[in-house]
């Protein structure tokens, strides 16, 4: 079951593997805007703006996190956020149906992460990582779904949102595409699953 699931979700990132380069153009200059505007390909609910882009947190790196919370969490995760910014959570929450909130000033530094606490080269080689890559320089994507099974991957919906939205991150922030990180490659977490890994393995085969 899990297995047909994963090559079902594989099937669908596939597809969107190949975009437009006028496509890429496009997204490229919305994302150095500001206000709230509309970016072709995503329905984002605006619960904080953008400001001028220079004047932004210095943000150098992308962390792909997933929540332990049913369908439709999202949108109270990312209200609760908004309401209180620098509590523990992320800047960005994604739904099942691939609805994204942008729930945080973009100038606010929200709790998460771990402290790069992972020096075991298990995922990717830590040496870059360890003690680096921490709330204080990093950009955070919460995807809600996985509960009550936490192994439970992304939706196809969210993976078509991610596709779109890693875009708009990496040229709005100017983020190298190897700085997009997996919440489970910088930090120990629960051994169950590997938190956000999937969703950033393809963020970097759809960069290549």
């Amino acid at each position: 079951m899990m297995i047909s699931r994963l090559v079902a979700l594989l099937l669908a990132a596939l597809a969107l593997i190949a975009p437009a380069a006028a496509t890429d153009a496009g997204l490229a200059e919305i994302a150095r805007g500001s206000g709230t505007p509309d970016i072709p390909g995503l329905k984002m609910i605006w619960l904080a703006p953008w400001g001028d882009v220079s004047r932004a947190h210095p943000w150098r790196n992308i962390i792909v996190h997933q929540t332990e919370g049913p369908a439709g969490s999202a949108r109270g995760g990312a209200e609760a956020q908004a309401k209180n910014p620098t509590r523990r959570g992320v800047t960005v929450w994604v739904e099942t149906d691939g609805t994204v909130y942008w729930a945080v000033a973009e100038n606010l530094v929200p709790t998460h992460g771990d402290g790069a606490n992972r020096n075991d080269n298990k995922y990717i080689d830590n040496k870059a990582t360890f003690r680096q890559v921490v709330r204080d320089n990093s950009i955070g994507i919460e995807f809600a779904g996985n509960y009550p099974d936490v192994a439970t991957g992304p939706t196809e919906a969210q993976i078509a949102a991610w596709k779109i939205l890693v875009k708009v991150l990496r040229a709005r922030y100017n983020i190298p595409l190897d700085r997009v990180y997996a919440h489970n490659w910088i930090d120990y977490k629960d051994a169950r699953y590997c938190e956000g890994c999937w969703l950033a393995t393809l963020a970097r085969v759809w960069g290549e």
